[in-house]
C-alpha cells in the first residue's frame, strides 16, 4: 500500500546572484539544474519520509528522462507507471534575488495527455492498491476526472495540489470531489474570487468556512508564506499553524513539500492541524537548500506510527 501521486516532471534551471540582484542588469552568480515539477517533487518528498510512493507520470525519451527515473528509483519511488514519450517533461527557467525569493520565471509545460492512457490501461491496478491519491488539479480535465472516478470506485481519498490556479478554477466541479485542496493565499483568492492579499490568518480563519460551504468544497489548506498556514473544512475544523522561521536559500518546492506533508498526515489518520504541522516541517526543511525536495525523515520523527519498510 502506498500514496499514489499523479502529476508532471519538470527540469528546473535556477539562477542565484552573488550579491544584490539587479532586474535589468547583468548579475554574476550560479546556475543550477534541478529535477522539479509539482507531482515529481511531491512524490520524492513522500519517498524521503520512507513511505515508498507510486508516481504516475511521463518523462522525455532522452538521457535527461533516464536520469529523472534513476533518481526517483534511488529514492524508492515506484516508477512502474512512468512512460517515456516525446515532450514528456516540462522546463522551468527561474531567477532568484539575494533573499531567495523568485524574481522572474518562464515555464514550458509538457504534453501530459498520455497519462490518461496509463490510467485507462492500469488505473484499476494502481488506485485499488493505494492508501490515497495526490493529483495535480490543473492537468488535463480528462486525466483529473479519470483519477477521481477511480478513487471513488475504490473508496480512496484524493488530495489536490496546483501548479496553475487559473486552469484549476475551471474545474470547480472536480475540486468538489477532492477530500482536501492545498493552495497558497493568492491562489485561494483566485479560487473564491476575492482579495486575500492583505488578509490576516485570523481573517482567513473567519472567512474560509463559509466559502467552502458555498463552493461545496470539503476542505482546504491555504499557505501564507512566512506567516504559516490556515486550514478549514466543511465539518467545522478550522485553525492556523505558524511557519518555522529559518534562513531562506530558495523557496522553490516548499509548497510541494508542504502538500506532501499534509497528504501524508491526512492519509495516516492525523487531524488537519497535525497534518499541517507535518507539512510545515517539511516545507521549512526545503527552503534552507537549493534542492526542490526535503531531506530524509523517518515517519516517527513526524509523529507517524508507521514502521519503515526496510530494504531486503
Amino acid at each position: 500500500m502506498a500514496i499514489v501521486v499523479i502529476g508532471a516532471v519538470f527540469v528546473d534551471i535556477k539562477g542565484f546572484p552573488q550579491d544584490l540582484y539587479l532586474p535589468t542588469g547583468r548579475n554574476a552568480g550560479s546556475v543550477e539544474f534541478v529535477h522539479g515539477g509539482v507531482g515529481r517533487n511531491v512524490a520524492e518528498d513522500i519517498a524521503n519520509v520512507e513511505l515508498r510512493p507510486t508516481f504516475v507520470s511521463l518523462v522525455d525519451e532522452s538521457a535527461q528522462g533516464e536520469e529523472v527515473l534513476r533518481k526517483l528509483c534511488s529514492h524508492k519511488v515506484n516508477t512502474d507507471y512512468i512512460r517515456a514519450v516525446p515532450n514528456g517533461m516540462g522546463m522551468w527557467l527561474a531567477v532568484f534575488d539575494q533573499t531567495g525569493d523568485l524574481a522572474g520565471s518562464i515555464s514550458q509545460r509538457p504534453d501530459l495527455d498520455r497519462i490518461r492512457d496509463i490510467l485507462d490501461e492500469k488505473g484499476d491496478e494502481i488506485i485499488s492498491a493505494a492508501d490515497s491519491v495526490v493529483v495535480e488539479a490543473d492537468m488535463g480535465k480528462r486525466i483529473v476526472k479519470k483519477t477521481l472516478d477511480l478513487a471513488e470506485k475504490y473508496g480512496k481519498p484524493v488530495y489536490g495540489v496546483v501548479a496553475n490556479m487559473g486552469i484549476a478554477t475551471e474545474r470547480r466541479d472536480l475540486l468538489q470531489r477532492m477530500d482536501c485542496f492545498v493552495c497558497n493565499q493568492a491562489e485561494a483568492g483566485i479560487l473564491f474570487v476575492t482579495d486575500y492579499s492583505k488578509a490576516s490568518p485570523e481573517e482567513l480563519c473567519a472567512d474560509l468556512p463559509a466559502r467552502l460551504e458555498s463552493a461545496n468544497i470539503p476542505s482546504i489548506v491555504v499557505t501564507m508564506g512566512s506567516r504559516g498556514a490556515v486550514y478549514a473544512s466543511r465539518s467545522g475544523e478550522v485553525g492556523f499553524y505558524p511557519a518555522e522561521h529559518v534562513k531562506v536559500r530558495d523557496t522553490t518546492g516548499a509548497g510541494d513539500a508542504f502538500c506532501a506533508g499534509v497528504a501524508i498526515g491526512l492519509t495516516y489518520h492525523k487531524s488537519m492541524r497535525e497534518a499541517v504541522e507535518i507539512g510545515t516541517r517539511l516545507a521549512a526543511s526545503v527552503i534552507k537548500v537549493s534542492e526542490n525536495v526535503c531531506p530524509r525523515f523517518r515517519p516517527r520523527e513526524l509523529g507517524l506510527d508507521i514502521d519503515v519498510e526496510e530494504d531486503s
